[in-house]
């Protein structure tokens, strides 16, 4: 959200994506995007190569610190970091969210609170039986409130 909100003051769009760098890379296709990337640290640059390349990413960091003449601190001190938290929630079996009226509420509740000042991503585990709650927000206590009241409905619900 920190970065969203920094590219937003400079004018500059942001685009979400599922998550995986293949879904990232559809979309920057699909929109003529220069740069792209994921949370995980995933830098991608098309016009340079397709992947996530960490040593690509700081080459290019570096050529902007030097062609910039600023130090990294400068270029970055418009960015300010929004608490974020991931509980991973250990589920019997991994049904639809939607079905259960108690876990789309307490998700209505934190999109409706953070709608501008947060982000709220619920989702399954691609490889584990795990429902993983993030949410992002200005607020510390309000992330974390959000946080572990859908969690506790997904154990209520789903939970083992």
């Amino acid at each position: 959200m920190g970065l969203e909100a920094a590219f937003a003051r400079s004018g500059i769009r942001m685009l979400r994506a599922p998550v995986g760098d293949k879904y990232v890379l559809e979309e920057m296709r699909n929109s003529g995007a220069a740069l792209g990337g994921e949370q995980s640290g995933h830098i991608l640059f098309p016009a340079k190569a397709t992947t996530g390349d960490g040593l690509l990413t700081a080459l290019l960091v570096l050529d902007v610190i030097h062609r910039s003449g600023k130090t990294l601190h400068q270029l970055i001190s418009d960015l300010t970091n929004y608490p974020q938290i991931i509980l991973n929630v250990k589920v019997r079996e991994k049904l639809p969210l939607d079905t259960f009226p108690t876990i789309v509420a307490a998700i209505a509740e934190a999109e409706a609170e953070l709608a501008t000042t947060g982000r709220v991503v619920i989702r399954y585990s691609g490889t584990e039986a795990l429902a993983r709650v993030m949410i992002e927000a200005e607020s510390q206590e309000v992330m974390q409130h959000h946080a572990d009241a859908i969690a506790n409905a997904i154990r209520t619900e789903l939970g083992v």
